[in-house]
C-alpha cells in the first residue's frame, strides 16, 4: 500500500488529477468530503462550530452558510485558525479510518488523499509521496470565480491567504502541471500513476522480506 497526498492551491485542478487518477486504479479520499460530513446537521461537529462561530453562520434548516463563513475565516487569521483546529483533528481520524479500511482489502493499493491543506496543516509527512498540482495565480482566480460565484476581489483575499506555491513544491515528490490542454495533464497524471503503482508493489515485497 501506498499512500498518497495530493494537493495545490485552490482551484488548481485537483478534482480533475484526482479523477483521472482513480480512472486508473488508484483509491481516493477526498478530505474536503469528509469535512462536509463532519458538519451535517447536528453531527458532533456541527454543535462545535455553531457554538465557536454562532448561529449567524447557519441557515434555518441549521446547514452551514459556507460561502459566509469562508468569508469570514479567509479574512482573518485568527478565525481560520479556529476552523481548523476543529476540523482537522477530526478529519485525521477518519483518513485513518479509511486509509485501513483499503489496505485490508488490497495490500497494493495506491490511495490518493486529495487534501487542499495537506502541507499546511504538516500531514505531507505521513504521506508515502506528495503529488502537487501546478496552475498559475490567473487560471486559479477565474475557475475560483467561475464554479463558486465569489466575486473577483473574494477569490484573489482567498488566494492570497494560501501558503506560496513555492513553499509546496518544495514537499513535492511529483509535480503535475495544470496550465494546458486536459490532455497534457491526463498524460502526465497517468504517467505518474504508474510510477506510484510500481512503488506500492515494491513497497509492500520490502515488507514481507524483511
Amino acid at each position: 500500500m501506498l499512500v498518497v497526498g495530493l494537493t495545490g492551491g485552490v482551484a488548481s485542478g485537483k478534482t480533475t488529477v484526482s479523477q483521472i487518477l482513480r480512472e486508473e486504479g488508484a483509491y481516493l479520499i477526498n478530505a474536503d468530503e469528509i469535512a462536509r460530513q463532519l458538519v451535517e446537521p447536528h453531527a458532533p461537529t456541527w454543535h462545535e462550530l455553531r457554538k465557536v462561530f454562532g448561529n449567524e453562520f447557519f441557515d434555518e434548516n441549521g446547514s452551514i452558510q459556507r460561502r459566509k463563513l469562508a468569508s469570514r475565516v479567509f479574512s482573518d487569521p485568527e478565525q481560520r485558525s479556529l476552523l481548523n483546529n476543529i476540523l482537522h483533528p477530526q478529519i485525521k481520524s477518519e483518513l485513518k479510518r479509511r486509509i485501513h479500511e483499503i489496505a485490508e482489502k488490497d495490500p497494493d493499493a495506491v490511495i490518493i488523499i486529495d487534501a487542499p491543506l495537506l502541507v499546511e496543516t504538516g500531514n505531507h509527512r505521513e504521506m508515502d509521496k506528495v503529488i502537487v498540482i501546478a496552475s498559475n495565480e490567473t487560471q486559479q482566480i477565474q475557475r475560483l470565480v467561475r464554479r463558486s460565484g465569489l466575486s473577483e476581489e473574494e477569490a484573489r483575499r482567498i488566494f492570497a491567504s494560501q501558503m506560496p506555491f513555492e513553499e509546496k513544491m518544495k514537499v513535492a515528490d511529483f509535480i503535475i502541471p495544470n496550465e494546458g490542454p486536459l490532455e497534457e495533464t491526463t498524460k502526465k497524471a497517468k504517467e505518474v500513476f504508474q510510477e506510484l503503482k510500481k512503488m506500492a508493489i515494491e513497497k509492500r515485497e520490502q515488507e514481507i522480506s524483511s
